[in-house]
């Protein structure tokens, strides 16, 4: 590799974003009316987002100072913590799954509940992201993120995005859940650029590193290509610096050494693969450059505490370290 190409382009943050693509779990429109209050169960491996399209609501999650959101506000709450949604701070809240619900489609529905006061609505959601690079960032993120419209220098678009949000909930017509997901990615990629933009714990540790120059190019290599041969001296040579200089740099910024971030990331990406698509370790150990199935089961067992074929089956397991 010439010095010139290891400098060419590139954006690991942004490819790391890229990889926000969710699946949806469920969709709900509620239409609240004072008093209320919903208890929202814990959901493994979730993120949960909440858009307020009319009227007050409060968001609780424990250990968390409450958040009044207002309508066209937009919050996430990224590590499927069981939290409230309540008319007033400390309002009684039901379980969500105790309210009554209109089952539009498999994966939407329509939640109405209150004492027929002051009226609130929402747009609710919870998603799975599949992509290492983004169960990896969401791990990173604060337990709740809002974006106040009436705050983002982006408030034009966003109340528009809203709006048709809103549309799409309440006229559901054909292709509606598919519109409504992809409007939901644009606004929590939206809030995790704001939130990465204002705190200063989205500058250290992998976020940090990913905004390295030579770091981060290294690293969108990695993930890239987790099935070449890398060595310390190859990924060195990718971005133009020493083998000494880089391997102390990586260990600074990520956190650990450079192959012992590969060797994870490649049984993160196994595990994903495993649980979402039922790749057989046979399979996967060739596909990621293991000479055998015993040398992958060995590691994967290492990084993921249980052998390949429990984690197949098992989709709770993390593919987080």
């Amino acid at each position: 590799m010439q010095i010139e190409d290891a400098f060419a382009p590139v954006d690991p943050l942004g490819e790391a974003l890229h990889h926000l693509r969710m699946n949806g779990v469920f969709y709900c429109r509620s239409e609240f009316s004072a008093p209320w209050g919903v208890a929202m169960p814990p959901i493994e491996g979730c993120l949960m987002f909440h858009v307020v399209t009319s009227g007050p609501c409060w968001l609780e999650i424990e250990g968390v100072e409450p958040q009044q959101l207002s309508p066209g506000d937009f919050a996430l709450v990224p590590h499927g913590a069981g939290h409230r949604l309540v008319c007033e701070p400390g309002a009684e809240a039901a379980a969500l799954f105790d309210l009554p619900r209109e089952l539009q489609s498999e994966r939407y529905e329509v939640l109405r509940h209150g004492g027929g006061g002051t009226a609130t609505a929402l747009v609710c959601g919870a998603v799975r992201f599949d992509h290492p690079a983004a169960q990896r960032l969401m791990h990173l993120l604060p337990p709740v993120i809002r974006m106040d419209a009436a705050d983002s220098p982006q408030a034009e678009w966003q109340a528009s995005t809203l709006r048709f949000m809103a549309a799409e909930a309440r006229a559901m017509q054909p292709g509606g859940e598919t519109v409504i997901t992809r409007l939901a990615d644009v606004l929590v990629i939206q809030a995790i650029r704001a939130w990465m933009a204002r705190d200063p714990a989205a500058r250290k540790g992998w976020l940090g590193a990913l905004q390295d120059r030579q770091i981060g190019r290294a690293i969108t290599s990695i993930h890239r290509e987790p099935e070449r041969p890398w060595t310390v001296a190859s990924l060195a040579a990718e971005v133009a610096m020493s083998r000494s200089a880089f391997a102390a740099r990586f260990t600074t910024l990520v956190g650990e050494p450079a192959m012992q971030y590969v060797a994870r990331w490649r049984m993160q990406v196994a595990l994903t693969l495993m649980q979402e698509k039922g790749a057989r370790p046979a399979e996967l150990a060739s596909r990621l450059g293991y000479q055998s199935e015993a040398a992958f089961s060995r590691s994967f067992k290492r990084y993921m505490g249980v052998p390949p074929g429990a984690a197949r089956r098992a989709r709770g397991i993390s593919a987080v370290a």
